[in-house]
C-alpha cells in the first residue's frame, strides 16, 4: 500500500482490479478508446466533484503502475483475495480495513468497477448526493428497461415468463418499466456496508445512467463493442495533456505516397502548417521526436528543417519510445504518439494519448484514443499540435483557477481587515 495521509475524508472511491480474468484475459488492463479500463475508472472517479480520494486494490504490479500514474493510491490486495471465488465486498472490506489502519475513516463509499468503461462523473455525484442527503444508504446504477425476460427451468429448454404474464403481453406504454443494474457504480454508507457486508442494504435507490454507457465487459465481443462505441460516448474536452509527442513519418507527416524520379530518388508530399504546429510546440517547451521504419534521406531532411529529433530505420519502435521518454524523464502516461498502421500499435499502446490520423488502418483507430479529422500529409500533425497546446492552456487555467481559489479567503481576512481598520480611523 502506497503511503496514505491521514486527513478528513468524506467520501472515497475504492476500484477492485485484481489481475487475473478467464473471460477476458487481462482484463483491467486492456484498452477501451485508447486508455486501460483501470485508467478510464480513475479518471471518472478523480473529476467527481463528491469523492475526495481514489483507491485501486490490487495484485498486479502493472495495474498498481498503472492507477498510480493515473492518479490513484494503491492498496495491495493479499492473495487470498485475489482469486476467482473472492468476492469484490470482500476487497473492498479489506481496502477499508487498510484505510482506517491508516487514520482514514470516510463516511460514503463508491465501489467502482472496471468493467464497465463509459461512467460520467456526474452520475457518481448524484449517487454520492443521495447517500450523504440521507435520502437512501444504498445506491447503484442502473437503466430502465421494458424487456420480456424468460428463464429455463430444466435441462428440456422450455422457458417461463419472468417478469410478464405470456398470455397477457401489454403495449409498452401500457407498462411500467422494469430496473436494470449496470454494474458500473455503487454507492453505500460506510457505517451500513460495514455492518451488512453487502453493497444493498437499507434504503436502495438505483441512479439513472445514460442507456448508450450501460455496458460491462465480460467477454471479447464487448470489449470490441465497447471500442465501437468509444467514439461516440467519449465527447469530454478536446483538449490533450501531455508533456512529449511522438509521430511516425509516412502516412502523417506524408499521405503515404511518394514520388520517384527516373534516378530512384524520392520525394513526398508535405503540409507546411505542420511546421508551424511544430515550431509553436517547441517554444511551448513541448518535446518532439519522429520514429520512422524508413531509412528514406528525405525522413531525415524534413526533421532537420522541422528542427526534430529523429530516429529512423527503427524496426522495434516501442523500445525506442520508452527509452527516449526515459531519458527525458517523462512518464509514457504524458506522452501522445500519432500513428497510422499495423507498426505503430505498440508506441500507441504504451503511451497516455494513442492518437490516429483520419485515414489510418482500422487497427489502429481502434487503438486510438483520439482520431483526428486530418489525414495524413494534409494538416494531422498540425491538428495534434493544436490540441496539446489546447491542453496546455486548460491545465493552467485550471492552476490559476485552484490559486485563486484557495487564496480567496486569505484575501477576503485582508479585505475584512483593511475596512475595519478604516472604519476604526473614521471613527476617531
Amino acid at each position: 500500500m502506497n503511503d496514505l495521509c491521514a486527513e478528513p475524508l468524506s467520501t472515497v472511491a475504492v476500484i477492485p482490479a485484481r489481475g487475473g480474468s478467464k473471460g477476458v484475459p487481462g482484463k483491467n488492463m486492456r484498452r477501451v478508446g485508447g486508455r486501460p479500463l483501470v485508467t478510464r475508472a480513475v479518471e471518472a472517479c478523480r473529476s467527481a466533484r463528491e469523492i475526495d480520494a481514489v483507491y485501486v486494490s490490487t495484485d498486479d504490479q502493472d495495474i498498481a503502475l498503472t492507477a498510480t500514474e493515473a492518479g490513484a493510491e494503491v492498496i495491495i490486495r493479499p492473495d487470498h483475495l485475489a482469486g476467482d471465488t473472492a468476492t469484490s465486498e470482500s476487497a473492498v472490506l479489506h481496502a477499508l480495513q487498510q484505510l482506517a489502519a491508516a487514520g482514514i475513516h470516510p463516511d460514503v463509499l463508491v465501489f467502482v468497477q472496471c468493467t464497465s468503461p463509459f461512467i460520467f462523473p456526474t452520475d457518481l455525484d448524484r449517487a454520492v448526493d443521495l447517500i450523504m442527503d440521507d435520502r437512501a444508504d444504498s445506491a447503484f446504477s442502473a437503466v430502465e428497461t421494458y424487456e420480456f425476460l424468460w428463464r429455463s427451468s430444466g435441462p428440456d429448454g422450455l422457458v417461463a415468463g419472468q417478469n410478464h404474464d405470456p398470455s397477457n403481453r401489454p403495449r409498452r406504454q401500457d407498462r411500467e418499466p422494469d430496473v436494470r443494474e449496470t454494474g458500473a457504480f455503487y454507492a453505500m454508507s460506510v457505517a451500513g456496508f460495514r455492518a451488512s457486508r453487502h453493497r444493498f442494504f437499507g434504503r436502495t435507490v438505483a441512479v439513472p445512467v445514460p442507456q448508450l454507457t450501460a455496458m460491462e465487459i465480460d467477454n471479447e465481443q464487448e470489449l470490441v463493442l465497447a471500442n465501437a462505441l468509444a467514439p461516440i460516448v467519449d465527447t469530454s474536452s478536446p483538449g490533450v495533456d501531455v508533456d512529449a509527442v511522438i509521430t511516425d513519418f509516412d502516412g502523417v507527416h506524408t499521405d503515404d505516397a511518394a514520388m520517384v524520379d527516373q534516378d530512384g530518388r524520392e520525394s513526398v508530399r508535405v503540409s507546411r502548417a505542420d511546421g508551424l504546429g511544430v515550431e509553436m510546440l517547441r517554444d511551448a517547451g513541448i518535446p518532439l521526436l519522429i520514429v520512422s521504419k524508413e531509412t528514406n534521406a528525405v525522413v531525415r531532411a524534413r526533421a532537420a528543417k522541422l528542427g526534430l529529433e529523429v530516429r529512423n530505420g527503427i524496426g522495434r519502435k516501442t523500445e525506442v519510445v520508452q527509452n527516449w521518454l526515459a531519458g527525458l524523464g517523462i512518464p509514457a502516461a504524458r506522452a501522445a504518439y500519432l500513428g497510422n498502421d499495423i507498426n505503430d500499435r505498440g508506441p500507441m499502446g504504451l503511451v497516455g494519448w494513442p492518437v490516429a490520423v483520419a485515414d489510418a488502418r482500422p487497427e489502429v483507430r481502434q487503438l486510438a484514443r483520439l482520431t483526428l479529422a486530418s489525414p495524413g500529409g494534409h494538416g494531422a500533425v498540425r491538428e495534434l499540435c493544436d490540441l496539446v497546446l489546447d491542453g496546455r492552456r486548460r491545465r493552467d487555467s485550471a492552476f490559476v483557477a485552484q490559486r485563486t481559489e484557495a487564496d480567496a479567503p486569505i484575501r477576503a481576512e485582508a479585505t475584512a481587515g483593511s475596512a475595519g481598520a478604516l472604519a476604526a480611523a473614521e471613527i476617531r
